[in-house]
């Protein structure tokens, strides 16, 4: 444990495997507390163990709920304010692949409920806290994918008809990309910074919930051509802690290094309906 980020408090959502866990583990590993979202309680005590044990670092803990839930997202809040007063890193990184179209038990689309709505309402939620220890960071895992949409599907954003999961998935990685933007812009001015990012093609457990064929190929593919867990975790963690990033907001970034996102990306009226949409689809009024 190297004490880069002594007394920083750093959630990263989830955190039980694959680049969460990886992002968390190194940074456990530079001194900050940290606090991982999971699922399942057995892999979040699991995945506590092994990193309070690899790095030396006993402030570790895990918070259990399905962020595909809003309800979810707002015990993860609560339980979090409960017990700290300091948000140093907020690293969103929870998503997933569904293959078939499947419904939260709230009745929204998993994708977009899961990788975006979940980012944003969580963001919003821990606002107030994050506000209170600027400088802080938010930190948002999007992907390369997100070029393969052409643009937020405003009169379907649950994809009701046409239903394509990859499509599906490209266009929650457009949205967040976009709400990392329009974050940026109503925080200028605070001390905290909001990036978006692409990890690569990592070999996580990604597209491994839809199972059959979709399991076998992508494990394939991952064994061929993917990135390790800990390559995929290294701009994660380099936006969460590296001075060399300190009041950089607003940008997108791959290997570490700023680059473009795609075009309509940049679409500034439609990044503030976006944001518009999400109030709605929350319910609140966020105060960014």
């Amino acid at each position: 444990m190297n004490g880069e980020m002594q007394n920083k408090v750093v959630l990263v959502t989830g955190a039980t495997n694959g680049i969460g866990y990886e992002a968390a583990k190194v940074l456990a590993g530079k001194g900050a507390t940290i606090v991982g979202v999971g699922r399942n309680p057995q892999k979040c005590a699991d995945a506590a163990q092994r990193i309070k044990s690899l790095t030396g670092n006993a402030r570790v803990e895990f918070l259990i709920a399905d962020l595909a839930r809003q309800a979810g997202v707002r015990q993860v809040a609560d339980e979090f304010k409960h017990k700290y007063d300091r948000l140093d890193v907020l690293l969103n990184n929870a998503g997933a692949f569904f293959a078939r179209r499947e419904e939260s038990a709230e009745g929204l689309e998993m994708t977009w409920a899961l990788n975006h709505l979940n980012y944003f309402l969580l963001t919003d939620l821990l606002l107030d806290v994050i506000k209170a220890s600027a400088p802080a960071r938010i930190v948002n895992v999007s992907s390369g994918a997100h070029t393969g949409a052409k643009s937020i599907n405003f009169d379907d954003v649950e994809f009701k008809h046409g239903y394509s999961g990859w499509t599906v998935y490209s266009h929650s990685k457009l949205a967040n990309v976009m709400f990392t933007y329009e974050l940026a812009r109503r925080l200028a001015g605070t001390q905290i910074t909001a990036n978006a990012l692409h990890p690569g093609f990592v070999a996580t457990g990604f597209g491994h919930n839809n199972g059959g064929l979709m399991r076998t190929g992508m494990n394939v593919v991952q064994k061929i051509a993917a990135k390790t867990p800990e390559e995929g975790a290294a701009t994660s963690i380099y936006l969460a802690s590296s001075p060399a990033v300190e009041g950089v907001t607003g940008k997108y970034f791959s290997d570490s290094k700023e680059t473009r996102s795609s075009a309509v990306s940049y679409d500034v009226a439609a990044q503030q309906r976006l944001w518009q949409l999400s109030e709605e689809m929350v319910r609140v009024k966020v105060q960014a």
